[in-house]
């Protein structure tokens, strides 16, 4: 028996950073949608333990140890369902890592349900977040559909309307040569007094505010409260944010913490003009469009 599945990566449309709670985690509101740029994890039956090989043209770097997150999904759920058996797991990377796009916590998601489809058991759905939540925030949102609203400290997910199937929802995303730290973007950032008190209400935009941007319905107005930490500080961040806006890109956003920028693609403006531009100056240049869900079976 072999499963396979496609990890897919996200984008943050909009990301707004109120206080910080009590476990740490600051408060967050964002609207995550899953892009069709993806990982690929093939599953098959080992006996005991869980093997893991890694490959593909973003592989290097990527842990191949117990520290890699999809390990750690593996174990995680074993240890829940009480399950001896184990796993040869072998993840194709496609995505950048530590680039603001959700690789990781996509692979770790897509572990979770080739695993169960691999050793054919089930999980109350409420118990399979639980265990997502605690590999990271962004790891539950990738077990459902691929657009939604996240919360809290970004594990509280509602679902939003999703872009038309055959909508005209593209995007350009650009990974400079740059990591950055999520920890540090959200220890580094000055939050003013008055956004914090205000910030139930500047939540509560986010949510209207991107299901119209996914119908292309009216000027964009989602913004990203961590690029005024990291644009200052790494220059080849702001660089890449202007270099998309001269090439006619609206939207032109980072992803998450960053380095990842992204912009949307005007409906009469040919993808391939954009990515020729672009390339000239940055290796990795991706043309995208929405994905139904943030993990899905594939061939």
């Amino acid at each position: 028996m072999r499963i396979v599945r496609c990890a897919h990566a996200k984008l943050n449309l909009g990301l707004r950073v109120g206080p910080r709670r009590a476990d740490g985690y600051h408060e967050v509101a964002t609207a995550l949608l899953a892009i069709s740029l993806a990982d690929r994890l093939e599953f098959a039956p080992l006996a005991r333990g869980v093997q893991l090989t890694v490959d593909g043209p973003e592989a290097r770097g990527v842990p191949r140890g117990p520290t890699n997150l999809v390990a750690r999904a593996a174990r995680a759920l074993a240890r829940t369902l009480g399950e001896r058996r184990g796993a040869a797991i072998h993840l194709t990377k496609t995505i950048p890592h530590g680039a603001g796009l959700g690789g990781g916590s996509s692979d770790a998601a897509s572990a979770l349900l080739g695993l169960l489809a691999l050793w054919r058991r089930t999980l109350p759905r409420r118990e399979l977040e639980a265990i997502a939540a605690t590999l990271g925030s962004d790891v539950p949102f990738f077990l459902g559909p691929g657009f939604a609203m996240a919360t809290g400290r970004g594990t509280e997910l509602r679902r939003l309307r999703p872009p038309p199937a055959r909508g005209d929802l593209r995007f350009v995303v650009v990974v400079p040569d740059a990591t950055v730290s999520t920890a540090w973007a959200y220890a580094n950032l000055e939050i003013p007094k008055s956004g914090l008190t205000a910030f139930g209400h500047i939540a509560t935009l986010v949510q209207p505010r991107a299901e119209a941007f996914a119908r292309q319905r009216v000027k964009p107005r989602l913004t990203n409260d961590l690029e005024r930490v990291v644009r200052p500080r790494v220059p080849v961040v702001a660089g890449a944010l202007g270099d998309l806006r001269r090439a006619g890109l609206r939207h032109v956003r980072m992803s998450g913490s960053g380095s990842a920028v992204f912009g949307l693609v005007p409906v009469a403006l040919p993808s391939r003009v954009v990515v020729e531009r672009l390339r000239k100056s940055y290796a990795r240049v991706y043309v995208a469009r929405p994905a139904r869900s943030g993990s899905r079976p594939c061939r």
